[in-house]
């Protein structure tokens, strides 16, 4: 008889290992029930994941760090033992806002994040009224990339725009409603703005900080430690992992998860998200070979900095104050030892974002100067 096991996502591509654990069997073959909940937005999964209605989630790596930190909610101890996906964000602006930024940047392309954030912040200059800027969560990536191009190109994000939080499955239509000037969701959500001709996409995490972790599979400490179950679906998810992350499969992976239950999107769409094709303006069909990937270079390994990443933003944004036992409790959530007890083994070395290549530093605005003197983007910021 399976063991059940439920799972909460919010509806991305980058829950595909999870969809995929379930789908093709997976899950079965190690004698569990994966049972996926739908869940309408990350403080409808937080909350869930919290209070125990589900068994685990699919969830924005801060996340179980802000958990843990209990920043923004009650404290629920959380750890992240996989890592379900890297990259896969990107930023989009409506057709005024384009149109504004090519004007102030003629003859450029506005595909890279220096020359889109410089067109951004001339904008931001000449408007009477603020820019309204969607993020998904307040504890996300998308917000820290979205914070870290503005405040990179010269825009505070809070003091010069107006950034707020929306459900990733939302943001197509607050950007139609004009509610929003632009936002920063990952895939399909920027494409479906694009195809619906509602806007245009200007920057893509993979630029930002290739290689970033992006989802997590989250779940309660207690739960983790004591559930026989964790390892078997450790097991599974390496599995379809690996299958989802094999382009032969990239098609049967797409009609999946554009099935209603799951995105309820074109399969179209969701295929050349899983191909890396971003549909910028000026460069349609444009490919990033590691815009979003879910296995290769050792991507579901968790790393102690995946977590002290996301406490360093959160310091840097005033979410929560330094102290020494923030760090540590921040340290502890993505668990390697978790990761190895499903036979989990990385057979390669990852490919590490480059704040990895750099010691951390209890002083975390030296901690976030030296990683990001090794980015692509380079640009010195003023918090």
């Amino acid at each position: 008889m399976s063991e059940r096991i439920v799972a909460a996502f919010v509806p991305l591509v980058d829950c595909a290992v999870l969809v995929a654990a379930r789908e093709r069997g997976f899950a079965s073959a190690v004698g569990l029930d994966l049972v996926l909940v739908k869940e309408p937005s990350w403080a409808s999964l937080r909350d869930h994941l919290s209070l125990g209605h589900v068994d685990c989630a699919h969830a924005l790596a801060p996340l179980p760090v802000a958990l843990t930190l209990g920043v923004g909610h009650v404290q629920v101890d959380c750890v992240a033992p996989f890592v379900l996906g890297r990259g896969g964000n990107a930023i989009t602006v409506s057709n005024r806002l384009f149109a504004e930024m090519q004007a102030a940047a003629p003859n450029q392309a506005l595909t890279e994040p220096v020359t889109a954030g410089r067109a951004l912040a001339a904008v931001v200059r000449r408007r009477k009224t603020s820019l309204t800027l969607g993020m998904v969560f307040p504890f996300s990536n998308h917000n820290f990339d979205l914070r870290y191009w503005l405040a990179a190109a010269g825009v505070h994000p809070d003091r010069d725009v107006r950034l707020v939080a929306i459900p990733p499955p939302l943001m197509v239509e607050s950007l139609s409603a004009g509610l929003v000037d632009g936002f920063c969701v990952g895939e399909p959500w920027n494409s479906l703005a694009v195809a619906h001709g509602l806007g245009h996409i200007v920057t893509t995490q993979s630029q930002l900080f290739p290689g970033a972790a992006e989802k997590v599979l989250a779940l309660r400490t207690a739960f983790a430690e004591r559930s026989e179950r964790l390892p078997l679906l450790l097991r599974a998810l390496d599995a379809a992992a690996a299958w989802a992350d094999d382009p032969a499969n990239r098609d049967a992976l797409a009609a999946l998860l554009a099935r209603p239950e799951y995105l309820g999107v074109p399969q179209p769409i969701v295929a050349a998200a899983l191909d890396g094709r971003v549909p910028f303006a000026s460069a349609a069909g444009h490919r990033i070979a590691d815009f979003l990937y879910f296995h290769r270079r050792a991507a579901n390994a968790p790393r102690e900095t995946d977590g002290l990443w996301a406490y360093a933003q959160m310091v840097r944004w005033g979410q929560i104050a330094a102290s020494d036992g923030a760090e540590r409790a921040a340290a502890s959530v993505f668990r390697p030892d978790l990761y190895r007890c499903g036979g989990n083994m990385a057979t390669a070395e990852p490919v590490l974002p480059p704040f990895d290549r750099v010691p951390f530093s209890s002083n975390v605005s030296a901690y976030l100067a030296q990683f990001e003197l090794h980015t692509p983007f380079a640009a010195a910021i003023s918090a």
